[in-house]
């Protein structure tokens, strides 16, 4: 129904338009310097441009017009030229050799800005200075190693509640909600490492309501889909709502605020009243709150830069979206590709056993020794890219050269990440899941940070996720927890479709329900403080 209404919004669309118009947009972006030649484009309809062959699964539309004109093909959304990219290494041009024009961020919509702040996180602001100084404060402060080595109690913690929760509900003989168990997880995890306050059924106090903080981050990335209004990519029409997307924002955003506001407020009664006192912090771990704040109330500039109370609540947004969605959602489709590939399992099983002599359960310090584990989410990450569509929008008109082409217009790039992953002239069998072929010498070498450019889960250069390291320890990690504390029995039907509509993420359609059956017996010894 969603797809027939917008099909229908696109005709009337291209109905109103006007022929001067028309011929003005066609001729200024097909046409363009006659002495560049442009990378093949599909036939395109005046004014709406490609629009109308985008499906509600973005990255597989983008792989199948690959599949007819190329590694390397352009398209018009609208009145924004697109450069859509599926070989790594023509990605690596554009975000190696041309990182420096290409580290804009692809804001397409107010429903974007007003959400963070007016771009005044990380993830969508401007590469610059601030973007400079964030993304350096957040590899050194708060996502450095020290500060995730003395929040790593935090995170045992939550984790061991979930796998006792599992145990519970298995030796009940219940099926679980797994899907929506792993992402309470993991927005516990980033409550109480940002804010030091978990999710729980019923909010208010020190404790975050987990629905409504899953409903918020759910709300966040479906507003942000690329592709959901086809009105922001038409100048004319821009700052028409039709579907009510940024009335929707603005509700969110209150939503939001008046959680960070009520959990910023407590921190800093907290924090008047220790100084009053004359209570050192001694052994208290900061959170990564607590260490925003003491910049706020230094203020002192770093950099030239003056951090402001909407950076931090803009800031803690971004950790909410980009690190508990995605995690989950990594975890997710791992654990249903080993309840797939049974053998896989019993593999990666083995392994951990072998290394925690099956009487003490897996831990963060135990990844460096489970290399199959590790393949197994490097595996992962190809099939089910969490982001599938890895966009950048280049900061300044420059030029290009590449496969023969010359790309000289100011545009938005799309590395498709999805595709990439089932190129067979990259992989050997793309379509089978076979952790395996990470464990020869070529492919162990092949870093998740943006190194090497078949695998860019987390982007690579300027815009690198500066939360990889954070991923990087808390989703392997607990896939072996569950793969050595329970048998996993699939509840009902089984299906490996991705879901449309699905936000900027790449999510499951269908809700993973299992039954945990235990096998890992000594949980129940284990405190979790």
């Amino acid at each position: 129904m969603e797809e027939f209404q917008e099909y229908i919004q696109l005709f009337l669309i291209w109905l109103i338009s006007t022929i001067v118009i028309r011929a003005i947009l066609i001729r200024h972006h097909n046409n363009g310097d006659q002495h560049h030649q442009n990378p093949p484009n599909p036939p395109a309809l005046p004014i709406i441009g490609h629009l109308h062959l985008i499906s509600s699964l973005q990255h597989q539309t983008l792989h199948n017009l690959s599949a007819r004109y190329g590694p390397i093909f352009q398209i018009f959304l609208g009145s924004f030229p697109c450069v859509v990219v599926s070989a790594p290494e023509i990605a690596k041009e554009f975000l190696k050799t041309h990182d420096s024009s290409f580290s804009g961020r692809f804001v397409k919509s107010s429903a974007q800005y007003y959400m963070t702040y007016g771009l005044k996180g990380l993830v969508l602001t401007p590469y610059g200075s601030y973007f400079k100084f964030m993304k350096k404060l957040c590899m050194a402060e708060l996502l450095g190693k020290r500060t995730l080595d003395q929040l790593l109690p935090l995170r045992r913690e939550e984790t061991l509640r979930f796998l006792k929760l599992l145990q519970k509900k298995g030796e009940a003989g219940e099926a679980v909600d797994v899907s929506g168990e792993i992402i309470t997880l993991t927005n516990s995890v980033i409550s109480r490492m940002t804010m030091s306050v978990r999710c729980c059924a019923e909010g208010g106090g020190s404790l975050v309501d987990s629905e409504e903080i899953r409903k918020m981050v759910k709300d966040i990335t479906e507003a942000a889909r690329k592709f959901n209004n086809v009105l922001d990519f038409i100048w004319l029409f821009k700052n028409w709502d039709l579907h009510g997307i940024n009335k929707r924002a603005k509700e969110i955003k209150e939503r939001f605020d008046s959680m960070i506001e009520r959990v910023i407020r407590e921190h800093e009664l907290a924090r008047k009243k220790m100084k009053k006192e004359g209570v050192d912090a001694g052994g208290r771990v900061k959170d990564l709150l607590d260490i925003l704040l003491d910049i706020l109330e230094d203020n002192k500039k770093i950099d030239e830069i003056q951090l402001t109370k909407e950076n931090i609540k803009a800031f803690i947004l971004d950790i909410f979206v980009a690190g508990t969605d995605t995690s989950a959602i990594n975890i997710e489709w791992a654990l249903a590709e080993l309840i797939n590939n049974p053998n896989v399992m019993e593999k990666a099983r083995k392994e951990i056993d072998l290394v925690t002599a099956n009487n003490r359960l897996v831990q963060e310090s135990d990844l460096a020794n489970l290399p199959y584990l590790q393949a197994i989410v490097k595996e992962t990450l190809r099939l089910h890219p969490v982001i599938p569509l890895l966009a950048r929008q280049s900061t300044s008109k420059t030029s290009v050269n590449v496969c023969g082409y010359e790309i000289v217009s100011k545009s938005i790039l799309f590395i498709n990440l999805w595709s990439m992953g089932r190129n067979p002239k990259i992989w050997e069998n793309p379509l089978e899941f076979m952790p395996e072929r990470f464990i020869d010498e070529e492919r162990q070498l092949l870093d998740l940070r943006g190194q090497n450019f078949q695998l860019l889960p987390f982007g690579t250069g300027r815009r690198v996720c500066p939360g990889a390291s954070l991923a990087l320890l808390t989703v392997p990690s607990t896939l072996a927890a569950m793969i050595q504390c329970s048998e996993w029995k699939v509840d009902g039907n089984f299906s490996m479709e991705e879901q449309p509509h699905s936000g900027v993420t790449l999510a499951r359609a269908h809700p993973l329900i299992c039954v945990p059956v235990p096998r890992f017996h000594q949980l129940s010894y284990l405190g979790e403080n």
